[in-house]
């Protein structure tokens, strides 16, 4: 026949009492002892569409009470402080800090938390669209030099505070180095931001493309004749010098096509009577290059009457 309910299993029920008392006298012989911890802050309950301003405090200062053998034990995380955000909204909030506001282990007493309060600060959150600007470092290869940079994709979407939001106008990208390059240059790079309080909606990375072209050069032509253009009736002009050199700049295929001949530099009298003037020397763009210099860049004419 079974024993009655209250008294089955009463060995094992005297021995855990037994164990209960012996724990408890142990713990009641030791040492109470207060320690200070730096713990991690935690919030709770966050509002959707709201985003903290500013730099919120991770850590906070506790001073605990307890058995030294239970303080002994304490570990990373054991102890944490907490702030419910349920009803944050807009503006700025001040929240309390208690000791009941921090969890602990069995056995362990908060009994001060420094600081006693924190001032939080809370925006709406807004998204945009803003188009991502590739960084570059470097100079490319002699002879070379940067053509057209894309990136991929060319837009990312950025979220945070509505304030800072608003400003932002581009994402940046990590430095694509196009050192010493001669041929075209691709590369993974981060996106981000400069405003530490903005993020990507999800982490994002863009692909930056650099086109390394050939740079321009340029080629000397010398000893180019000086055309005097519209000059008056009966009036004679003599230029001084009365030729240039002409200084070309472009492709170095354009460059080495362009002639001699092509080159024309002239001086624009029109509208000047007898005496001496300082006069701008013009070259017209030869075809396949650009016209970089003219030396001299200006001349002197003398214009005299024909009959002198």
């Amino acid at each position: 026949m079974k024993a009655p309910w209250p008294f089955r299993y009463l060995g094992l029920k005297l021995l855990s009492v037994g164990l209960a008392v012996l724990l408890w006298l142990f713990v009641s012989g030791e040492d109470v002892v207060e320690r200070g911890l730096r713990v991690p802050l935690e919030f709770q309950q966050f509002p959707g569409g709201l985003e903290l301003m500013g730099e919120a405090p991770s850590n906070v200062d506790v001073r605990v009470r307890g058995a030294s053998s239970a303080l002994s034990q304490l570990g990373a995380g054991d102890i944490v402080a907490q702030i419910d955000l349920k009803s944050a909204g807009p503006g700025r909030r001040l929240y309390q800090l208690t000791p009941e506001q921090v969890r602990v282990p069995y056995g362990v007493q908060v009994v001060q938390v420094t600081p006693p309060s924190i001032a939080l600060a809370f925006e709406n959150s807004l998204s945009k669209s803003v188009p991502v600007t590739p960084s570059l470092e470097g100079e490319p290869a002699p002879g070379f030099v940067v053509g057209t940079v894309s990136v991929d994709p060319p837009a990312v979407e950025v979220v945070g505070p509505q304030s800072a939001v608003t400003r932002v106008t581009e994402a940046i990208t990590e430095a694509v180095s196009v050192a010493n390059a001669a041929a075209p240059v691709s590369d993974a790079v981060t996106v981000g931001f400069q405003d530490a309080a903005l993020r990507l909606k999800s982490p994002r990375q863009a692909r930056v493309t650099v086109e390394i072209v050939p740079g321009p050069v340029e080629r000397t032509v010398h000893e180019r004749p000086v055309h005097i253009e519209h000059v008056g009736n009966n009036l004679v002009a003599r230029p001084t010098p009365n030729a240039v050199e002409v200084v070309l700049r472009g492709s170095r295929e354009g460059v080495n096509r362009v002639t001699s001949e092509e080159v024309v530099a002239s001086v624009d009298v029109a509208g000047l009577g007898p005496g001496s003037y300082t006069l701008p020397v013009r070259v017209s763009n030869p075809p396949r290059a650009g016209v970089a210099r003219i030396l001299p860049a200006t001349i002197q004419v003398q214009i005299t009457s024909g009959k002198d």
